[in-house]
């Protein structure tokens, strides 16, 4: 009977923590950080509280920004409120008091915690967080609409947008860093922007923060009408549409009226998180349906606890292993299906093949076209871990990955599942000489920074890190509208490799486009594919491939022709033919940055970041590229691209043949798990 009480009290104080949270409105997101706990009527606990419930008092302040701290080290408690730019005070003090009551209740004991809602943010840890320029945690927030046209000059328009509402934003003083403004959009759409720093930051950091906030948006709001990007220590917001107030664009305005109703925007369902509500909820209204909710749920879990200390067997809990088999089943398809599905893996349906063995067109029950690849025997995994490898892979999600659908296993086969891409790989168009002509340079620039973006997203935004150590022109596939699409990412975690951390004694991708440290040392790391993505557009731009090719009466690679030609100031002998057309500065610009990734120092070598960042941004200053890493020749053949003249004669390039036997190893690729 004593422990029936004690559970009943502690269900009662269950409920009641359930009232008060439900009581508040929800943010959009919040963090509780695993940066250390405190107990209850601890200093910290003392101080954490004091500092909560005064954090908005101070009715002189206006301008939405509250930092202040209680208490003495190690106890000590710093806190940051942050309001819209476009909120009166009012509007603003009631959010955070919102905000100041709930994030304590949804991470309790815990001494950092981050949480936003449309009109503010309220952060507050242990250490000192004033003038600390932080960009994690973060999270992502998109419309459902796409753009119905015209998408890179709706990109190029963003940009150019965000650009300047970031420089405006930096420099503000130290009250606030806020600008908001608009700019005219395709279809004679109107598109509004918003951007926001702590005002605590100095202008470079505010800056620093916004341009990494914008390179993200490739990643979570790619060819949608609107879209947010939220840091602790910064954040931008885009919709076609207003959703804040106009009178926000004169952004020296320290108390501006309350803003209009937000739109709502729709969250990434692979993060699971919540869409915006719009509206606070009536507390009153809430306590009144909360109670006899509660009630209700009391009477069925001490109806569900009187059944279990009646009944006599007790079941015995599933264990862990047979829950993780469970959430990968969904993944996993029958090997007859597969065999149905590609024609017995007739030689019809063959599309490929390489060192993790050959690749089938299939088409399921229901009529989705997909690739099979039917894997080598070679892994030294368990099917436990196989399954459970594929699930991870398998929700990777990002418009320039090829998804994996699901897999098979059975006996010794080993099948994986992907997304059917229709245009095939890469290097069939920009190394053929009749179908390269079909790639424009605003198709070429277009798969550049799509490339870019997929990379960017397995380094850093992605739910596991990837490096993908095989990126090279066959692993870009091109979808039915010439969008690229990254292939083979994360292989490696299926197979046994001798490996640990950043060095391994088994080299695996293809020469040419391995960087030096990789090829020679084992050492590898996301500046590997850098590398890889350097050599990969040095190649889109000339049409040649990285390996040996007669240049006149010599013959080199393309990394050290393409830096004699820079270094000579006759970069254009680089670019391919059928480019004349295009836009020169785009043109130098991405060969600029193709050198800056192939250089011989690791470090010196950009982050993906970085690189999407230089691509999209035609304001940011390139640094000069050093000497790029030279490798052995290795003859193969080269197919130059054909071009129509006017006059309607072809016109060939040189090309030339060698007798000796490129280096190159079509394996796996690495991928490495790391926190988020």
């Amino acid at each position: 009977m004593a422990k029936v009480c004690s559970r009943l009290l502690f269900l009662s104080s269950i409920c009641m923590f359930i009232a008060q949270v439900i009581a508040q409105p929800d943010f959009l997101y919040h963090f509780c950080l695993d940066k250390g706990n405190y107990t209850n009527n601890s200093t910290y606990n003392t101080n954490l509280n004091q500092l909560l419930s005064s954090l908005s008092s101070n009715t002189k302040i206006d301008y939405g920004f509250y930092n202040s701290s209680y208490g003495q080290n190690p106890d000590k408690v710093y806190a940051i409120g942050l309001c819209r730019g476009d909120v009166k005070p009012d509007v603003c003090r009631s959010c955070l008091n919102n905000a100041t009551n709930l994030l304590p209740l949804l991470c309790p004991n815990q001494k950092e915690a981050i949480g936003w809602y449309d009109y503010c943010m309220l952060r507050y840890s242990f250490r000192d967080i004033f003038g600390i320029m932080e960009d994690s945690p973060a999270f992502y927030m998109w419309s459902t609409k796409n753009v119905s046209a015209n998408y890179d000059q709706f990109s190029q328009n963003l940009r150019t947008l965000l650009d300047s509402k970031r420089i405006q934003a930096a420099a503000g003083g130290s009250l606030r860093k806020f600008a908001a403004g608009n700019a005219t959009a395709p279809n004679n759409q109107t598109l509004y922007s918003l951007v926001q720093c702590t005002p605590d930051l100095s202008d470079q950091d505010c800056s620093d923060c916004l341009a990494g906030a914008m390179t993200d948006i490739p990643t979570c709001c790619d060819g949608k009408q609107g879209g947010r990007v939220i840091r602790p220590s910064c954040n931008l917001r885009f919709e076609v549409g207003l959703f804040y107030d106009a009178t926000a664009d004169n952004a020296s305005s320290p108390s501006l009226s309350p803003p209009p109703p937000v739109p709502s925007v729709s969250p990434p369902a692979s993060n699971n998180i919540p869409a915006a509500k719009g509206k606070e909820s009536n507390k009153s209204q809430a306590v009144i349906i909360v109670v006899p909710i509660i009630s209700f749920v009391v009477l069925i879990i001490i109806s569900f606890c009187i059944y279990l200390r009646v009944r006599k067997p007790r079941e015995k809990p599933q264990s862990k292993s047979v829950d993780e088999i469970r959430s990968v089943e969904s993944f996993q398809l029958g090997f007859g299906t597969i065999k149905v599905a590609t024609d017995d893996f007739s030689d019809a349906n063959k599309l490929g093949q390489g060192g993790f063995g050959v690749v089938y067109k299939g088409k399921l029950f229901d009529g989705q076209v997909i690739a099979v690849k039917r894997l080598s025997k070679n892994s030294g995994q368990g099917d436990l871990e196989f399954k459970n490898e594929v699930s991870l892979v398998a929700k990777l999600q990002h418009r320039h990955l090829v998804r994996l659908l699901g897999f098979c296993l059975e006996g010794i086969e080993r099948l994986l599942i992907y997304e059917f891409v229709p245009n095939g790989s890469l290097d069939n168009f920009i190394f053929d000489p009749i179908k390269c002509v079909l790639l424009g340079w605003a198709r070429r620039f277009k798969i550049i920074r799509g490339i870019a973006r997929g990379l960017l997203y397995l380094h850093e935004d992605s739910r596991l890190r990837i490096i993908h150590r095989d990126l090279k022109a066959s692993n870009i596939l091109l979808d039915s509208e010439m969008n690229p699409k990254i292939s083979d990412f994360g292989m490696a975690r299926l197979f046994e490799l001798d490996q640990s951390e950043g060095n391994t004694s088994r080299i695996v991708g293809t020469y040419g486009y391995m960087s030096p440290e990789y090829a020679m040392h084992g050492q590898f790391s996301v500046k590997s594919d850098v590398f890889s993505f350097g050599v990969l557009v040095l190649e889109i731009i000339s049409g040649r491939k990285n390996s040996s090719f007669r240049s006149g009466e010599n013959i080199e690679d393309l990394l050290s022709y393409a830096w004699k030609n820079w270094k000579q100031g006759i970069v254009s002998n680089l670019v391919d033919l059928t480019l004349k057309a295009g836009s020169t500065t785009e043109i130098m610009r991405c060969i600029h940055i193709g050198l800056l990734c192939v250089q011989e120092n690791v470090v010196d070598r950009p982050t993906m970041a970085s690189t999407v960042l230089m691509l999209d941004s035609y304001s940011m200053t390139l640094p000069i590229p050093s000497k790029p890493a030279f490798f052995m020749n290795s003859g193969t053949e080269s197919n130059i691209c054909l071009q129509w003249e006017h006059d309607s004669r072809v016109t060939e390039s040189n090309q030339s043949k060698s007798s000796s036997v490129q280096a190159s190893i079509n394996d796996v690729s690495i991928t490495e798990l790391s926190p988020r």
